[in-house]
């Protein structure tokens, strides 16, 4: 049975994002999606499913149960009016990686967690302060964790059509805007790259002409961190 990579936060945004992907480019794929979720566009693709809860630890470790995870990716955030997994989550798939012998783990966090409290304008840090609190434990988490980690932090983030342009830097003071799917791209670089295991980087769009809402103090209608 070939090894399957396990993508947490699959069902939208950025982790749809990613299992498009990987699916597109013929590798086995395991999905980890609520049972609420909406898995339309996954159900489009060749993947296995796997239902639960990241807060839940007995559901996140049935799914690496299997024994045939060779790698994770984890892209859990949350929405309002809902228990954010930020850090419970990422306790139990770490503890389940470790628990399974699965070394390999990228996560995706955002600037302004760890070093990079201080990028985020006065304004960001009023509406993304506690979240960004819960990212810097996920990270800390991770780092401790001895796993073969990579941890990527976007910016702000859009859902428009991938540029290519996007970049991964080691500068924690940069700032800016990305694409989801070029931040997918990123992620699965990194997961495919040795040389990006115990690093974090910054990702960001260069090309992008405008900063993130939150940054010029502007509050997007509707935002979820």
């Amino acid at each position: 049975m070939a090894d399957k990579i396990l993508v947490f936060g699959a069902s939208q945004r950025t982790g749809l994002e990613v299992s498009k992907l990987l699916a597109g480019r013929g590798d086995q794929l395991k999905v980890f999606v609520r049972p609420t979720s909406d898995i339309a566009a996954l159900q489009a693709l060749d993947v296995e499913f796997a239902t639960g809860n990241a807060l839940d630890a007995d559901s996140v470790d049935a799914a690496f149960a299997s024994g045939d995870i060779s790698a994770v990716v984890c892209t859990i955030g949350g929405s309002r009016n809902e228990p954010r997994p930020d850090v419970e989550g990422t306790q139990n798939i770490v503890a389940s990686a470790l628990r399974h012998g699965v070394q390999r783990l990228v996560l995706v966090t955002a600037i302004g967690a760890g070093d990079s409290r201080d990028v985020l304008s006065e304004n960001a840090w009023k509406f993304l302060g506690p979240v960004m609190e819960m990212k810097t434990k996920a990270e800390a988490c991770l780092t401790e964790s001895g796993l073969q980690w990579t941890i990527l932090r976007p910016g702000g983030m859009a859902s428009e059509s991938a540029t290519g342009t996007a970049i991964r830097t080691e500068d924690h003071t940069t700032m800016g805007m990305i694409q989801r799917a070029d931040l997918a791209a990123l992620v699965i670089e990194c997961l495919d790259d040795a040389t990006t295991i115990g690093k974090i980087y910054h990702t960001i769009d260069p090309e992008a002409a405008e900063e993130p809402p939150l940054q010029r103090g502007v509050q997007p209608s509707g935002a979820k961190p």
